[in-house]
């Protein structure tokens, strides 16, 4: 639950912020957290109490003195309660004010102080290119040594590689955009877009040596549609339950107009095969005719006609993969929004089941303190957030109703917390270790005798 302190640290510190700085950007990101760990306080803190009931006999005294269980678990049950009902406050208003402070802060340094985003001595991605710096110093990060940054492009396209001894990050007039200043380098180009594959054998490749050199990177992907001065509002992170309606409606407009504009895209690229396919049938003869013969085109142009079909077939399976790529985040994205907003609620829910499993299970076990209830709270626990997990990557990948994927997990547990609770208003020995070891007793003295036997002969 405390990894994300882990990552951030590793990421800020000594770069450049303050403590405060970064105490404060966790302490913001951290709020987030308190709607998956009130539910395990809530299962942990009702194992203790229920288990130090019955392992010091109090339960036992309240029964003989004629009040149930149900009724020792009812004022808990309506704190619980109580609690759950603020959980659900909490996750509805206060969460997403502290996410959008989070993401302002976020935007705030990852506009001053670039350098947050790269490792000096490794390969970092970054959009429209790959940069490597072997050092990194300065009092907030600026300068550079060791530059190397190689665009990223397909084989169709230019392919270039800056090299650099020195450089220098300078804000630029847009926040949008990273400046970097480079220092005594040189530019290694191949100028191949566009050009058949014979043009490409006699490219030679070119190289420009510099004394400086300016580049500018776009990094709004890095800033990810965080906001400065509440500019932006519309990440769904930062709405209330009804208002994120708004937004599912929105989303799904969009998701329409972007599906009927594929389609046609699709549509208006296969009719030109469709009316040849057709053409095909049509025609009385078995084989289709043949625009030109392959074998009778001479040697230059049968490369190119082989050039041109391969480079059709490459542009063909390209745009599949954007497209698939571009249908996958829409159908992530639209889940991402359902399943934030059902959470909301979700997780108040799960405050009472988990309940119902802890004051259940301590007065089954018998045991209070922070030994066996601990161990049993966490792996209790531990299946609920492998089960969230689960779904929420199956409905991601838009395998699974985005509803059901975020109720799924309680629902799996609530009939194990009813069962648990109908087992301990009656008392069962659900975990009484004796009563398995009379059950397997025959078949184990067998054995022992058995084991006896054949040492005495």
């Amino acid at each position: 639950m405390v990894n994300i302190i882990w990552i951030q640290l590793a990421q800020f510190t000594g770069k450049g912020l303050t403590t405060w700085e970064i105490i404060k950007f966790l302490f913001y990101m951290s709020v987030n957290v308190v709607k998956m760990v009130l539910p395990l306080t809530i299962l942990l803190s009702s194992i203790m109490t229920f288990g130090d009931f019955g392992e010091r006999y109090e339960l036992a005294a309240m029964k003989s003195a004629g009040i149930s269980l149900t009724r020792v678990m009812l004022p808990l049950f309506g704190i619980v309660t109580l609690l759950s009902i603020m959980l659900y406050f909490f996750s509805n208003n206060i969460i997403p004010d502290f996410q959008r402070k989070a993401k302002n802060m976020l935007y705030n340094i990852a506009s001053s102080k670039p350098a947050l985003k790269f490792t000096p001595g490794q390969f970092n991605e970054f959009p429209g290119a790959t940069i490597k710096f072997d050092r990194i110093y300065g009092e907030k990060s600026e300068f550079l040594e060791g530059v190397f940054i190689h665009k990223v492009a397909n084989s169709y396209e230019d392919q270039r590689t800056i090299i650099a001894k020195k450089g220098k990050f300078v804000p630029a007039e847009n926040k949008n955009y990273l400046k970097l200043v480079l220092k005594s380098g040189y530019i290694f180009e191949d100028n191949i877009q566009d050009k058949n594959y014979l043009e490409r054998l006699r490219q030679p490749g070119q190289s420009v040596k510099f004394d400086t050199l300016v580049q500018h990177f776009d990094i709004s992907e890095i800033i990810n549609k965080a906001i400065e001065d509440e500019k932006i509002t519309d990440d769904y992170q930062f709405q209330t339950y009804r208002q994120i309606f708004k937004t599912i409606d929105k989303v799904k407009k969009d998701n329409e107009v972007t599906f009927n504009t594929l389609n046609n895209e699709m549509v208006g690229q296969t009719n030109s095969y469709v009316s040849y396919i057709d053409k095909i049938k049509e025609s009385k003869n078995s084989k289709p005719e043949e625009p030109f013969k392959l074998e009778k085109v001479n040697k230059e142009k049968k490369l190119k006609v082989l050039y041109d079909a391969y480079n059709k077939i490459e542009m063909i399976q390209e745009d599949k993969k954007n497209r698939d790529t571009q249908l996958y985040d829409m159908i992530k994205y639209y889940n991402k929004v359902i399943m934030y907003q059902q959470r909301i609620l979700a997780y108040s829910v799960t405050c009472i089941i988990f309940f119902l499993i802890g004051a259940s299970l301590g007065s089954i076990i018998r045991k209070g303190g922070v030994g066996l209830p601990v161990v049993i709270a966490i792996i209790i626990f531990i299946i609920f957030y492998v089960l969230n997990l689960s779904v929420e990557n199956i409905a991601w990948k838009g395998k699974m109703d985005p509803y059901i994927a975020s109720w799924l997990p309680n629902m799996v547990l609530f009939p194990f917390g009813v069962w648990l609770t109908y087992k301990a208003l009656t008392d069962s020995q659900v975990f009484d270790v004796e009563k398995y070891k009379a059950l397997t007793k025959p078949i184990w003295s067998k054995f022992v005798k058995q084991r006896e036997h054949e040492r005495y002969q």
